[in-house]
This record gives C-alpha cells, structure tokens and sequence, in this order.
C-alpha cells in the first residue's frame, strides 16, 4: 500500500497501483479505473462500497440461517439436561423404597 501512496503522489492513476497490490479484486480495479476516465470517481466507490455493504448483508443472512439450528438444538439438549438432573433424583427415591 505504501508504494502505491508513492506512486498516487508521483502522479500515475490510482488503479494501477491497486491493481499492482493484488489487494483488490479486478472489479474493483475495473471500476476505480472508470470512475478516474469518466470523472466519476466518488459515485463509483460509493458503487464499490454499496456492492460490498449487499456482499456482507448477504454472508450474515448465510451464517445466521446456519447458526441458528445449532443453537436451538444446543438449548434444546441443555434444557432436557436439567429436566433429567430434577427428576433423576426423583426416580431414583421412587426405586429405593
């Protein structure tokens, strides 16, 4: 990153540097480098930050819908733990006399 902040400085674009890094994907090297020809370089980071704003939404949504059997299958065998450990005690009273 810091040899493209040396290269932004020296006067090149700012997607060929980016580009360079490897640290972006070619979309996003794609789309600054349109933004710099058209003039519309803040609407197409805007663009950029919206697309991975839906990508995040989207991997939460995908996570949760995981997530959220296990947890009810873990409540579900901690509740039935401490129905067995109250009423063990019970059935065993009930077998000794």
């Amino acid at each position: 990153m810091m040899k493209s902040l040396a290269s932004i400085a020296s006067g090149d674009t700012i997607a060929g540097p980016l580009e360079e890094s490897g640290a972006f994907t070619p979309m996003v090297v794609r789309m600054v480098e349109v933004g710099e020809q058209t003039g519309g370089l803040d609407e197409m980071l805007a663009r950029i930050a919206d697309f991975y704003d839906q990508e995040v939404d989207s991997a939460l949504e995908t996570l949760i819908a995981a997530i959220e059997p296990l947890m009810i299958i873990v409540l579900g065998v901690l509740v039935g733990g401490m129905i067995v450990a109250m009423y063990l005690p019970i059935f065993d009273m009930i077998n000794a006399l």
